[in-house]
């Protein structure tokens, strides 16, 4: 059983974000493992111990998301891959899934483990498309799974309660925060992760001919406007000079 695990670097969630140009300023960022995919990593090591399977942690993007694999082999698992894609930018999630996809083909990956969501980008969609490309099953919000042979058993969350579904490998599963208690790693696992060997694959080697996404400019949203407090005798004048300034001025009435 290949187990391969996506694993996305983004910025701390206490970072303070500023823009610069096309993207972001990176001077002082923090960068750590998307969150989710923890959660996604927890759960192939928990299948590895179960079944003896093979744990392969793969990410998209450039040269520092190396650092997100140190992690990976940190925790355990038993390889690193990168995709290394120097002009890679958080909302090309075409061509990212189209590589991935392809590699993962190739790679003859049983079980494909991702968090359910990238908490830059708050998007979810490189998983479905990886799934599209390979015309495989794509389960998502999973809390629980089981692996039997070659057929997989998920629980997921829905709306109001729980599904269970079954799918044959391979199969693309995300994994939601209910799923584990993602574990840290040990000081065992970070020295030995320095001395472990990263597999670089450039993007371009990989012949995949998706269209990219080309950011021309990024700003932040603008600063919100001043809160304004209505000043009258009674509960009664300030509802209708509320009122009437959402009719008047804000023009939602």
């Amino acid at each position: 059983m290949n187990i391969y695990v996506l694993v996305k670097q983004v910025p701390d969630t206490e970072t303070r974000i500023k823009t610069s140009g096309t993207g972001i300023d990176e001077n002082g960022i923090k960068w750590i493992v998307s969150p989710f995919d923890e959660h996604a990593l927890e759960e192939a090591l928990r299948q590895k111990e179960k079944t003896s399977a093979t744990v392969t942690a793969v990410s998209f993007g450039p040269g520092r998301a190396a650092e997100a694999l140190r992690t990976a082999y940190a925790l355990g698992v038993d390889n690193a891959i990168h995709i290394q894609d120097d002009s890679y930018n958080v909302f090309d999630v075409g061509f990212a899934a189209a590589s991935l996809a392809k590699f993962l083909k190739d790679a003859d990956a049983n079980v494909i483990l991702a968090g359910h969501i990238a908490i830059d980008s708050q998007s979810s969609m490189v998983p479905a498309m990886i799934a599209e490309h390979l015309g495989c099953a794509n389960i998502n919000n999973a809390v629980e799974l089981t692996i039997e042979g070659d057929k997989v058993k998920v629980r997921r969350e829905i709306e109001g309660g729980l599904a269970t579904m079954e799918s044959a490998s391979p199969v693309v599963i995300t994994a939601a925060k209910n799923l584990n208690d993602p574990r840290y790693p040990s000081l065992k696992g970070i020295m030995a992760s320095k001395k472990k060997k990263i597999e670089v694959k450039a993007a371009s080697e990989l012949g995949v001919d998706a269209p990219h996404v080309e950011v021309v400019g990024m700003e932040p949203p603008p600063p919100r406007p001043p809160g304004r407090i209505i000043e009258a005798d009674s509960p009664q004048a300030k509802a209708a000079e509320l009122a009437k300034l959402l009719k008047d001025e804000a023009k939602v009435l």
